[in-house]
């Protein structure tokens, strides 16, 4: 899996000048490490386990604030709750995308001739729920198909409701629950269900659980079908978000994604989508550039708030991180 990561040049030229603004002794590191624990809560119950994790976390520590001290770097990364984690770890614990393996659907594209606005922040709207977080399961499928739905229906019906992942994580089984899946087949599923229950009604439980079937005609929403966004095209992705949320498939891989913090990220990433996310809206930043409000499932203490910003407009074909690649939205009327 490309990580795409190359901070080797930078590492030579600038270590004189890091090593000078850069704390790094073993007692500083200790003591923030301690720090880290108690804020977060972390208690590894035994000292060969500590030592391993304060390995990580040393690491993970050094890379962001040598990202952060580099001035070609315009974004910033911050230590949370995955800092005692590896890449390879992070990866296999809060992603869960499975990429598409047959032919996108033929239906015709609905939002071919719109004209877009500049700008759209849905959030502004009252059509985006509340951030949450998918814990240690590879669900972000689910969480990618109930935030387009709880957005369609706000949209269509007025009302915002908060809807069940973990019904869709225990009843899909074209998916593999924590272990992956693809929004499509959770938005064929509600169709097929003709509905989806309420968060509240079937609580998400960051495990795989058997589908209660009492619970499965509880409606609180429902779609009538979905549409695939015409793959490689930032413009048809746009005027899909300019009508209503959206979600994306892209490559979270790197430690830079792993700890994005705050401003517009330009990477570095690949084509290996691994990760479900939801496009909100967009919009531009003067000088910094145009960017994607994307909604993330990894809680508010990731990134923005749960957000992250993502470079719109990249000259790449299939966007940043692969936005543009594979996405789509729930239709409903």
């Amino acid at each position: 899996m490309a990580t795409c990561l190359n901070t080797l040049v930078f590492l030579l030229a600038g270590g004189l000048i890091l090593s000078a603004l850069v704390p790094s002794s073993a007692d500083f590191l200790t003591d923030e490490f301690h720090k880290w624990m108690k804020d977060h809560g972390v208690n590894y119950g035994n000292e060969a386990e500590e030592l391993k994790r304060f390995g990580i976390f040393k690491a993970n520590y050094l890379f962001i604030n040598e990202s952060n001290y580099n001035p070609k770097v315009e974004f910033k990364l911050g230590l949370n709750k995955y800092a005692d984690l590896t890449n390879e770890e992070f990866l296999a614990k809060f992603t869960g995308y499975t990429p598409r393996t047959t032919n996108p659907a033929t239906t015709p594209f609905r939002y071919a001739d719109v004209t877009a606005p500049s700008s759209i922040d849905w959030r502004s709207q009252g059509a985006v729920t509340d951030v949450k977080d998918q814990g240690q399961c590879g669900s972000c499928w689910a969480f990618g198909a109930v935030a387009t739905i709880e957005g369609i229906t706000k949209i269509k019906k007025g009302y915002l409701p908060s809807l069940s992942e973990q019904e869709l994580v225990d009843c899909v089984t074209d998916c593999y629950g924590c272990n992956g899946g693809y929004q499509d087949s959770a938005f064929q599923w509600v169709i097929n269900n003709k509905g989806i229950t309420s968060e509240a009604d079937y609580p998400y439980t960051a495990q795989d659980g058997t589908c209660d079937a009492s619970k499965k005609y509880h409606y609180a929403a429902s779609i009538t079908g979905y549409e695939d966004v015409p793959s490689g095209n930032e413009t048809a992705l746009m005027n899909a978000v300019a009508n209503q949320p959206v979600t994306v498939s892209i490559e979270a891989s790197g430690l830079s994604f792993q700890f994005y913090s705050s401003g517009i990220y330009r990477g570095p990433c690949g084509l290996n989508l691994d990760h479900a996310v939801t496009a909100v809206g967009y919009g531009g930043d003067g000088p910094f550039g145009k960017y994607w409000i994307v909604k993330n499932s990894w809680g508010t203490s990731w990134g923005e708030q749960g957000y992250i910003r993502m470079w719109k407009d990249s000259g790449l074909p299939s966007g940043l991180c692969g936005i543009a690649l594979e996405s789509s939205y729930p239709v409903a009327n």
